[in-house]
Order: C-alpha cells, then sequence, then structure tokens
C-alpha cells in the first residue's frame, strides 16, 4: 500500500484548524479582555497565603527522589492491566513472564528499602 502526501492532508488540516482556533481565542481574549494592572493585580497569590519567601529556596533531594520512584513504581503498575485483559490467551508462558517480572519488580522494592530512599530522616 503506497500512500501519497495527499493521504495525509486531513491531518495537516487538523493542525491548522487546531492551531488557528488557539491562535484567534489567545489573541481575541487579550484584545478585549480588561486591562486593569494593579499593585494587588501583579502581586504573588499563593492559595489564599501571602508570599513571605523566596520562591525559589530549595527542596530536599528525598521529595524528589520519592516523587520519582513514585512515578516508577506506578507506571510499572500500568503494565500488568494488559495481562490481566488477555490472560487465559497467554497460557503459562503468560503466567511465567509475569511472576518474572513482578519478582523483578520486588527486588528493585526491597533494594529501595534497604537503601532506606524513603526515609525522611537522616
Amino acid at each position: 500500500m503506497n500512500s501519497t502526501p495527499l493521504d495525509y492532508l486531513p491531518i495537516v488540516l487538523m493542525f491548522i484548524v487546531a492551531a488557528g482556533f488557539v491562535t484567534f481565542t489567545m489573541v481575541l481574549t487579550h484584545s478585549i479582555g480588561p486591562k486593569r494592572k494593579t499593585k494587588i493585580k501583579l502581586d504573588t497569590f499563593e492559595c489564599g497565603i501571602e508570599s513571605k519567601e523566596n520562591a525559589r529556596m530549595p527542596f530536599s533531594i528525598k521529595y524528589f527522589l520519592v516523587a520519582i520512584l513514585f512515578v516508577l513504581f506506578d507506571v510499572e503498575v500500568i503494565f500488568m492491566y494488559p495481562w490481566a485483559v488477555n490472560f487465559k490467551e497467554l497460557g503459562i508462558v503468560g503466567i511465567i513472564e509475569m511472576f518474572s517480572f513482578v519478582i523483578l519488580l520486588l527486588v528493585g522494592f526491597y533494594y529501595m528499602i534497604a537503601k532506606k530512599a524513603l526515609t525522611w530522616e537522616d
């Protein structure tokens, strides 16, 4: 099956229409919207609490480590859904592969616990 550039025309048109709509909407709202810039309006606002310090203050590396580990192990669970849907069709090979996958995840999880990656205090 040979595809020609004409076959991609609907996709290109969709992107052009979407980009045009976004551009049109942004220009329209900025041009007809109110332009009152007061000191209170331009001041930083965070959930009703007045800001007191610099927003660039450093976070503990433990925060980022826990976030990355959560994303890592959370995304790995997503791979179990297709396995559960096709459980009967995969047979014994699918079961062995999934158990090896889970064992590999558990090894990584126990390594993470052994290195005390989730403890906040040093």
